[in-house]
């Protein structure tokens, strides 16, 4: 096994990172070790290269350090661990993924996690991802975005079950491309500068909703559940250059004034129009007018 600092066994294809201060310790399994290259020996702004293609690597990241960071370079999917990390580059982002493929962030159960950044003129975000970020975990992340976003996905973003606060940003709570999907948990962002959601096409050309958002390029965001709260923003509570569609969960900020689908009422005798003004008493699967709101028929 290749070790740097003496670290417990860990579960397989695992890259354990504990930070302490100015130092950091990083152990590499065994199954995986050929892959991996530290670049950062036991500095805290730990660098590492995955040369990873058809193995889903974890990194496990845990400890403090009030000047470090974790910067992945690789081309495969994985999984970042979150297992109670305090993390603060003065000079940059927290979590640098220089990787354009599914990158899932897990906050673990029962634990607190906290990002924050530094001002610097090369990166977007408190977290940067040049790939796809996907969210999720029991646990709770707090992120601080001193430089510009909070988070940055050059690719779209997804959130499950969480809680994820976004105490600050000097530009966008959240910035990213192709689409947003919230799934569940709970968001709160606030003290944001411009937008506290924005989503912009990746491409020129919209492809609209997919089924199962396979390569969609939308610019849409989707709320299914969960509660998001968006507070003292500077720009919009949501930005985007698709549609905004609320099909439950609850939203605590102002959205009147939004491109927004909803679900129709199921109470009301309200007509039913499509997008040319005519009238339609048997509604298939489409969006639609009612009570002067685009709705959602699934």
């Amino acid at each position: 096994m290749f070790m740097m600092g003496a670290m417990p066994m860990m579960a397989t294809n695992t890259v354990t990172v504990v930070y302490n201060g100015s130092e950091a310790s990083v152990t590499v399994d065994d199954d995986i070790a050929s892959y991996i290259t530290v670049n950062s020996g036991t500095s805290s702004h730990v660098d590492i290269t995955s040369a990873a293609e058809d193995v889903e690597i974890i990194y496990s990241l845990s400890g403090s350090s009030d000047d470090g960071e974790f910067c992945l370079n690789g081309k495969y999917k994985c999984e970042i661990d979150l297992n109670g990390l305090e993390l603060t580059n003065p000079a940059g982002p927290a979590l640098n993924i220089q990787n354009g493929k599914r990158i899932d962030v897990s906050a673990k159960k029962n634990t607190v996690n906290t990002l924050t950044d530094g001002k610097n003129d090369d990166f977007n975000g408190c977290i940067h991802c040049t790939g796809h970020l996907e969210f999720k975990g029991k646990g709770e992340l707090n992120v601080i975005g001193n430089a510009k976003h909070a988070i940055y996905s050059k690719e779209y973003v997804e959130i499950k079950n969480l809680t994820l606060n976004i105490t600050k940003a000097k530009k966008d709570g959240i910035h990213c491309k192709e689409y947003f999907l919230m799934e569940s948990g709970t968001v709160t962002i606030s003290n944001v500068g411009d937008d506290g959601i924005q989503c912009e096409l990746a491409g020129e050309t919209s492809t609209g909703e997919l089924v199962g958002h396979e390569d969609e390029d939308s610019g849409n965001v989707y709320q299914l559940d969960g509660t998001l709260t968006i507070e003292n923003y500077g720009g919009k509570p949501i930005k985007a250059d698709g549609t905004i569609s609320y099909l439950g969960g609850t939203q605590n900020f102002e959205t009147a004034g939004l491109s927004v689908i909803t679900t129709p009422d199921p109470n009301s005798n309200a007509p039913v129009y499509d997008l040319s003004g005519r009238r339609v008493t048997e509604p298939a699967h489409g969006v639609y007018i009612q009570n002067g709101k685009k709705v959602v028929i699934k």
